[in-house]
């Protein structure tokens, strides 16, 4: 069930969290610019590969080391698993309060030599180790590796101290990745992630550009409520409520947040929600990260993929993103094209390039998919309760409709 309404919010909480679904913005009413791929997903540039491994146990007071557990690790891989080849590829920094690791390499010689993993903060060294092993069970003349491995920070929801992630969890994403539909929302890395004070996490689009594709996935934990703009609209404005609330009275007010109200009063009609009384700095509302992947299979070049890449962040921008000091944001690319050129490590080879000319549809497709992944991140996401029964609110569907169909007659086809 998923919590439209302050009102329902309290027959959600606690949640625990489920199987979260693939969005469609579009049944909304939302107006969204370009022709999505089949999937509307990263999976429809033709290879590419998502996995997932989704970790979530436990309920109640924070325990370091035994939980509440809302984590995962979710894994991009540019040409599937069994046709690990490198690619062509870039990355960019917006805002650089986070980490990628493997970033230094892909600057220097414009290539990606494996997956790209997003797991939580605390998680990064782990997971990366568990890739190194990874292929090397996998290739017998294995020599050495540089991970790309990506975070956000989800200790608002999870015992990210507790160091959950183990390196099975890395090896099940990659293990079970596939084409096809993305499993979005509160899944993967993606678990324990909030985003303009939503429920937030894994969100995935796709633009067709005449023979081309981009793709883009997103770990979205990133913005303040008052900032999140859906088809130009204020909606952050418009959707002060539902808001985070804690679902278990029996935490003590020490580890609680200030200015978090209980969930239990919060859905009272008329009624104005009961301060549960915490002790703790509030969480600052424009803190957190996102992680932005682009692929696309257009003949680019590194530094024609650094062009779109970094065109991303207008995304980012359109849908309320703004860089913020707390904020790492961490983009990185990479195009399935030049297989063979990507791959060489001896012998001269041709490669295909499109001239920079012929760029701007697929810049237009990627600012735009970029904008609608992270929209289907919080669509995807239902309601969870997390450590010391923290619960962050899904953004409810139903007054979004509501919005959509007031603003129908203004917004025409200006989109």
């Amino acid at each position: 069930m998923r919590c439209a309404l302050v009102v329902l919010l309290v027959l959600c909480a606690p949640t625990l969290g489920g199987a979260q679904g693939v969005p469609d913005a579009r049944a909304l009413g939302i107006p969204l610019t370009g022709t999505p791929g089949s999937n509307n997903a990263i999976t429809d540039v033709a290879g590419v590969e998502v996995g997932h491994s989704t970790i979530i146990r436990g309920q109640g007071t924070l325990v370091v080391g035994e939980g509440p557990v809302r984590t995962g690790v979710t894994a991009i891989l540019p040409r599937g698993r069994n046709a690990g080849d490198s690619t062509f590829a870039a990355w960019f920094s917006l805002n650089g309060n986070g980490e990628m690791t493997g970033t230094t390499w892909i600057e220097h010689s414009g290539i990606l030599e494996g997956p790209i993993l997003i797991t939580n903060t605390h998680s990064v060294g782990v997971v990366r180790d568990a890739v190194i092993d990874w292929m090397r069970q996998r290739d017998p003349d294995f020599l050495w590796a540089l991970p790309v491995v990506a975070e956000t920070y989800d200790g608002s929801l999870n015992d990210i101290n507790g160091f959950h992630v183990k390196p099975e969890h890395a090896f099940e994403a990659l293990n079970g990745a596939s084409s096809g539909p993305v499993q979005q929302g509160a899944v993967g890395g993606g678990t324990g992630m909030r985003c303009h004070s939503f429920k937030g996490g894994i969100g995935s689009s796709s633009r067709i550009v005449g023979d081309y594709t981009i793709g883009i996935l997103v770990q979205c934990n990133q913005g303040a409520r008052g900032d999140l703009r859906i088809a130009g609209l204020p909606v952050g404005e418009m959707m002060p409520t539902p808001g985070a609330c804690y679902a278990d009275r029996s935490v003590p007010a020490r580890i609680r947040r200030r200015g978090v109200p209980w969930c239990d009063t919060a859905g009272e009609a008329g009624a104005v929600p009961s301060d549960a009384g915490g002790e703790l700095e509030p969480i600052p509302e424009s803190a957190g990260s996102i992680i932005i992947v682009l692929a696309t299979d257009a003949p680019l070049l590194p530094t024609q993929i650094k062009r779109l890449v970094t065109r991303t962040a207008l995304g980012l921008a359109r849908i309320g993103g703004m860089g913020h000091n707390g904020s790492g944001d961490i983009f990185i690319g990479f195009s399935t094209a030049n297989r063979r050129a990507a791959a060489e490590r001896a012998d001269v080879v041709a490669l295909e390039m499109l001239p920079n000319d012929r760029m701007n549809g697929l810049i237009t497709a990627s600012v735009h998919a970029t904008e609608e992944a992270i929209l289907n991140a919080m669509l995807a996401a239902e309601t969870l309760t997390g450590i010391n029964g923290y619960t962050v609110p899904a953004l409810p569907q139903d007054r979004l409709r509501e919005i959509m169909e007031r603003a129908a007659p203004a917004l025409g086809n200006s989109r």
